[in-house]
């Protein structure tokens, strides 16, 4: 996993510390054997952990770390765990409302010492929060209710980060709104990075 993860890194351009490479192969290690048992995600080889990983971590190449960040629909960890090992000093939430996938997310928080982690198994229009300073997403629904779902934990100075297919095109213009974006394509991702209209 390890060896995979580094070349696939360097092909990527992705440069981080020899602790992070060590804590995410760790999490790619534990994903593996803990999926054989209880199946909380698609990804069952090492490949394919590595492809989810970097999928995760190519925004921290065109944003900065922020101080605050929430991720709905964490599923197995992508991209809100990836994102917080890369990302330590911000403050990282993790919306998942499923069983078995928030306990997963416990447990490799605990595994990697990840303190910057608080796990909220609930769906995210529940959470009672200040606004966040960047709130991310993947494959968990369009644009519009993203926004809508998470109104009351953002305001106008929140950044969004959704992970989508070729839909993001058609959703942007079911909004119908000024929203400040750009659309960074890589692979066959298109991250929707939505910033403050003053930015």
């Amino acid at each position: 996993m390890r060896e995979l993860l580094k070349e696939a890194l360097k092909k990527e351009n992705i440069n981080i510390s020899t602790q992070k490479l060590d804590k995410l192969a760790l999490f790619g290690d534990k994903l593996l054997w803990y999926n054989q048992t209880h199946n909380i995600t698609g990804s069952k080889s090492k490949q394919s952990i590595v492809e989810n990983i970097i999928d995760s971590l190519i925004p921290t190449t065109f944003i900065n770390e922020p101080q605050t960040l929430l991720d709905v629909g964490t599923g197995a960890g992508f991209p809100g765990l990836i994102l917080s090992i890369i990302w330590e000093k911000s403050q990282v939430t993790l919306a998942e409302p499923i069983n078995k996938r928030a306990a997963f997310l416990r447990f490799i928080s605990i595994e990697l010492e990840l303190k910057n982690v608080h796990i909220f198994k609930n769906r995210v229009e529940l959470l009672q929060s200040k606004p966040f300073s960047l709130i991310t997403s993947r494959a968990v629904t369009d644009t519009k209710l993203l926004l809508l779902l998470t109104k009351n934990v953002s305001n106008d100075k929140t950044q969004y980060l959704f992970y989508k297919g070729s839909r993001v095109f058609n959703e942007i213009l079911e909004l119908k709104s000024k929203l400040n974006y750009d659309i960074v394509t890589r692979n066959k991702r298109n991250y929707l990075w939505i910033k403050p209209n003053d930015s």
